[in-house]
């Protein structure tokens, strides 16, 4: 997005995001023949440790697999959220990876939801995301900034394909960040403080 560019260190992009699978087979087969990703890098870890893939997501940018075998089960409710968006609690624990959403063309995400439930997948209904009170929108308005449709991997990682609608600007970027003690607040049903921080 235009006018966000960072002014201390010439950030492109992600380079990779590296996650950990429980069956690198089964990984390559999702993300190669279900979603179409390249796999372009394989390595094997020294020692036995395992095993390091990276699909290919254009623009130079990629997201990897560890796959090693002596981590732990999953974790959803902890490491990865154990709902769908809109069927349950997406929280997950601190310094966990929430979801990997990918950009796509906004105006595709209707063709791209059908091509997922024609291979199987079992997504959400489209998710025009707004600045309402319920933060989505039935239909596109002036308001929706991006659009989304969300589905799991096989290992349970949440996945997005999110379009931005609109360009964000100063007016986009004005709520007070939270701290660790407002955490009695929110959960108390407090919520957040208002824009001027009272």
């Amino acid at each position: 997005m235009k006018g966000r560019e960072n002014k201390e260190f010439e950030i492109r992009g992600i380079n990779h995001l590296a996650l950990v699978c429980k069956d690198m087979a089964r990984t390559v087969e999702f993300y190669t023949q279900v979603l179409g990703m390249p796999l372009v890098k394989t390595l094997e870890l020294p020692g036995g440790m395992g095993q390091h893939f990276f699909f290919g997501l254009g623009n130079g940018d990629c997201l990897a697999f560890f796959w090693f075998p002596d981590a732990p089960d999953a974790a959803p409710g902890i490491a990865s959220p154990a709902s769908q968006v809109g069927m349950g609690s997406l929280t997950t624990a601190h310094a966990s990876m929430n979801h990997v959403a990918f950009d796509v063309p906004a105006e595709r995400i209707e063709v791209y939801r059908e091509k997922l439930r024609a291979r199987g997948v079992e997504v959400t209904e489209i998710l025009n995301h707004d600045n309402s009170p319920l933060q989505v929108s039935p239909t596109v308005t002036d308001d929706v900034f991006v659009r989304s449709i969300y589905f799991f991997d096989p290992d349970g990682i949440l996945l997005e394909f999110a379009g931005w609608t609109k360009e964000f600007g100063p007016e986009d970027a004005l709520h007070q960040p939270a701290t660790a003690a407002d955490r009695k607040r929110y959960l108390s049903g407090g919520g957040a403080r208002s824009q001027a921080g009272s």
